[in-house]
């Protein structure tokens, strides 16, 4: 994630007030020092920085925290609360048109993913029940057309094109087309640069007035930082934005365009691109991003997520037979399956509360897919009754599924170990060697190919 740096170099700081029985306000001075240096070398904007910092260390040194019995608590509770702010108060949805079809102009500097990513909202937008269409408007970029109409057919998305004919006539006929057709949502493609010229803002403000879109949204790409607040403000200028689009947020960089942005031009942050997966993409809510950040995780994302690709009845079935103990190795490659469809695993493991304190957690995709080959290579009686794994059989699955005997004896008794799992914490008690430290199935480095 793109703030892997920033929390770490916070919960150090965090660390060190937890350390201290009652805080004075030079420990609360010096902490904001060191939360102003990771902020700033995660390339949030110095103004921004600046105020977030007077308005936190004014909260701090207040009564309620100095005098409270747990004051290292209280000013994470208050950094949680200004960095939340400082990315908006709250989701903000996208503005539909109470006369069809709603029409969202997209628009960025080239290679911020602009034609992608708004392929993506419009598959979300599908998902949610609306009927889109995707319009090519950027005539300029090579193959930038056929690359909509590639994501288009992925997604089973209609696109709208009309060759390299004058983009505010391909963006009027594609609103046209939509009432036509009962398209509900037009996603307006629009030409980026690889900066902003006065040639580029005045087609968009063409196509802004010939279209009168409900929405502006800005896609900007969250690792080149600074560049990234600049491009905005000169963006919502001439167009006045209603919404900002972050995407590569699962990349390295120090992500401070996320917390710049917002402050300075004032427009809310609607959605974040989370991946190269089409359906990587996620509403933007404040209070989860804060709660990532600070290493607290985002448990409700992580809900949402699990709703949306896991089979409620299924799982249902799996849990009762996991109570009678009559849970197979058929049972743990569905559970695998579904996982997997929920996305990247490594960034689930991020949203887990504390999942930050354990280190650099990946998970071992090689493993996962050397796991579902065992699992397969095997008959369905075998699964059923692993017992029924004698030599013989372990060397024609191995062979079958291109791994050794040894990754087979290795599954079972990881398997086994899930069966005395859920037995045992049925009693209250956690199984030897199935906890987070050194050797257990969830230690520090890699998640050795379980589906959970």
């Amino acid at each position: 994630m793109a703030f892997e740096s920033l929390t770490a170099k916070l919960s150090a700081a965090f660390k060190r007030l937890r350390g201290k029985g009652r805080l004075s306000e030079a420990d609360v001075k010096e902490a904001m020092k060191e939360i102003k240096m990771a902020l700033l070398e995660a390339d949030v904007n110095f103004k921004v920085v600046k105020s977030f910092i007077k308005t936190v260390t004014d909260r701090a040194i207040g009564a309620d925290v100095m005098e409270s019995l747990t004051p290292a608590q209280m000013i994470v509770k208050i950094v949680n609360e200004e960095l939340t702010a400082l990315m908006g108060s709250g989701e903000a949805k996208l503005n539909l048109s109470s006369a069809p079809p709603t029409v969202v102009m997209l628009v960025g500097l080239q290679g911020a993913g602009k034609t992608t990513n708004g392929a993506k909202l419009a598959g979300l937008m599908k998902k949610q029940g609306k009927r889109p269409l995707l319009a090519a408007c950027d005539i300029y970029r090579p193959a930038a057309i056929h690359q909509l109409e590639v994501v288009g057919s992925q997604l089973d998305l209609p696109v709208f094109q009309m060759g390299q004919t004058n983009p505010v006539d391909i963006a009027r006929a594609a609103v046209e087309h939509a009432r036509r057709h009962g398209n509900d949502m037009v996603f307006l493609d629009t030409a980026g640069r690889l900066h902003v010229d006065e040639e580029l803002m005045a087609e968009l403000q063409a196509i802004k007035a010939a279209v009168n879109p409900d929405e502006i949204l800005l896609v900007v790409d969250a690792m080149i930082g600074q560049d990234a607040v600049n491009a905005a403000k000169a963006f919502d200028e001439a167009l006045d934005l209603t919404g900002i689009m972050l995407t590569k947020l699962d990349g390295d960089a120090r992500g401070g365009a996320a917390l710049s942005i917002r402050a300075v031009t004032g427009k809310p942050i609607k959605f974040s691109g989370t991946g190269e997966k089409l359906d990587q993409i996620e509403v933007f809510h404040p209070d989860r991003m804060a709660g990532r950040i600070l290493g607290m995780g985002d448990v409700l994302t992580l809900i949402e997520k699990a709703e949306q690709s896991l089979d409620a009845k299924k799982a249902a079935e799996q849990m009762e037979r996991l109570r009678k103990n009559k849970f197979t190795l058929s049972d743990f490659y569905d559970q695998m399956v579904q996982l997997r469809g929920m996305g990247d695993l490594s960034e689930l493991v991020g949203m887990l509360p504390g999942a930050s304190k354990l280190g650099d957690i990946t998970v071992d995709e090689a493993g996962l897919a050397k796991t579902e080959a065992i699992i397969l290579s095997m008959t369905p009686e075998e699964r059923e009754n692993p017992a029924l794994l004698n030599s013989s059989r372990k060397k024609r699955i191995a062979a079958g599924s291109g791994t050794q005997v040894v990754d087979i004896n290795r599954l079972l008794k990881q398997f086994d170990m899930i069966q005395q799992l859920t037995r045992q914490m049925a009693g209250g008690k956690m199984p030897k060697g199935l906890g987070m430290g050194r050797g257990g199935l969830f230690g520090r480095g890699k998640m050795k190919g379980l589906p959970f």
